[in-house]
């Protein structure tokens, strides 16, 4: 049965097992592991997984999928395949919990997946994800760089990057115009408690401008409000978001919250 890909999902069939291999490293797949994968596709790295590790949780989006992963899992009894969308289930309620989130993620996704896996699903300690490059550098780039933003500050805040595979293309069907990378990453244990998401994400709102216009712009302080948060952390009243640190966003979100 052919399966077309599709573009309005995003979706990029692994075909070449050759890159599984990789995955399994990057991982660290273990046989007590259990495992979450977004976007299965047509279960190449699905079946992969189940035949190392103890359960895989598959969520896949697209029903028309359904009976190319049936036949695909064939003979297996430790996946659970759930038709769903991975942003809208509860995925820290799945039993039993789990560990890693190995997967090619779909394109369009690949953002909120991760960020949502590191903010909600705490069970998560490992994550190898198959992104564009350009995301998978965007994750871990650093202060006043072209790639620094919103999800660099997010994923850092919560994670560090312990490997990385550039992927050509041709392990694809279809094969996307860009390259992609395998990047693995494990949750900090000194991770802030709480989320400072929303100040983060106003911050790097409207780039151009600095970060207190951003954040009155958005609607989540006055500027001058913003102005005395950014001296109480050191910082001039015109800097800029990519400016600051990862953790100097959580400063400024707590003096942010005391000036409220």
């Amino acid at each position: 049965m052919t399966v077309a890909p599709k573009k309005s999902l995003g979706q990029h069939f692994l075909v070449d097992e050759n890159i599984l291999r990789v995955a399994e490293r990057l991982a660290e797949l273990r046989p007590q592991d259990v495992v979450l994968e977004v976007g299965p596709g047509l279960g190449v790295l699905t079946r992969y997984l189940a035949e190392r590790v103890r359960f895989v949780h598959a969520i896949e989006v697209d029903r028309a999928l359904e009976p190319r992963l049936a036949a695909a899992l064939a003979g297996l009894d430790n996946v659970a395949l759930v038709f769903g969308d991975a942003l809208r289930l509860d995925l820290a309620s799945l039993a039993p919990p789990p560990e890693k989130l190995v997967a090619n993620l779909p394109y369009n996704v690949a953002t909120p997946i991760v960020v949502e896996t590191l903010e909600r699903v705490p069970s998560v300690q490992r994550w190898c994800v198959m992104v564009q490059r350009e995301l998978a550098d965007r994750f871990f780039a650093a202060p006043r760089t072209k790639a620094y933003g919103a999800v660099s500050v997010l994923v850092q805040l919560r994670a560090r990057r312990v490997g990385f595979h550039a992927v050509s293309p041709h392990v694809f069907r279809p094969r996307p115009k860009v390259d992609s990378a395998l990047v693995a990453f494990v949750r900090r244990e000194d991770a802030p408690a709480r989320s400072c998401r929303a100040v983060v994400e106003a911050a790097f709102a409207h780039r151009r401008k600095t970060l207190a216009n951003s954040l009155a712009l958005v609607g989540l302080a006055a500027r001058e409000q913003a102005e005395q948060a950014l001296a109480a952390i050191g910082r001039p009243a015109g800097a800029r978001a990519e400016e600051l640190a990862p953790e100097e966003f959580v400063s400024l979100a707590e003096a942010l919250e005391r000036s409220s």
